[in-house]
């Protein structure tokens, strides 16, 4: 069964930092693509980023390019959203999402696997 897990949300004054965790586990990921997705209530759920996992390339909304990076451990199975530089306007909850496959989905129906998502609030 393959299962990812979320951590790390939490409240952060803007302009801060924050890094979440995504722990996978069930299969090997190599074949596939790790994103990340926010969603605020009433909303669509939206493309943050992603990485492929056999080469660590990666791929970032506009809204996100240059404040967040995502990275990942083999060893550890597991995959970063290291936020900074938050800005209200990224209060969310976040979820990541594994995709099969090396070329970069940005749809959500695209990734077959979620986690329950964790929620970030940055305040003013």
């Amino acid at each position: 069964q393959v299962l990812l897990v979320e951590s790390g949300g939490g409240l952060v004054q803007a302009g801060g930092s924050l890094r979440l965790s995504c722990a996978a586990s069930g299969r090997t990921f190599s074949g596939y693509v790790m994103g990340w997705f926010r969603q605020v209530p009433g909303k669509e759920r939206d493309f943050v980023g992603a990485i492929r996992w056999s080469t660590g390339s990666t791929y970032y909304a506009d809204s996100v390019k240059g404040r967040f990076t995502i990275s990942r451990d083999n060893a550890k199975n597991t995959v970063y959203l290291q936020m900074n530089s938050l800005k209200p306007e990224d209060t969310a909850s976040y979820y990541c999402a594994a995709a099969a496959g090396v070329i970069i989905p940005t749809a959500p129906a695209r990734y077959k696997t979620w986690g329950p998502g964790t929620q970030v609030t940055v305040s003013s």
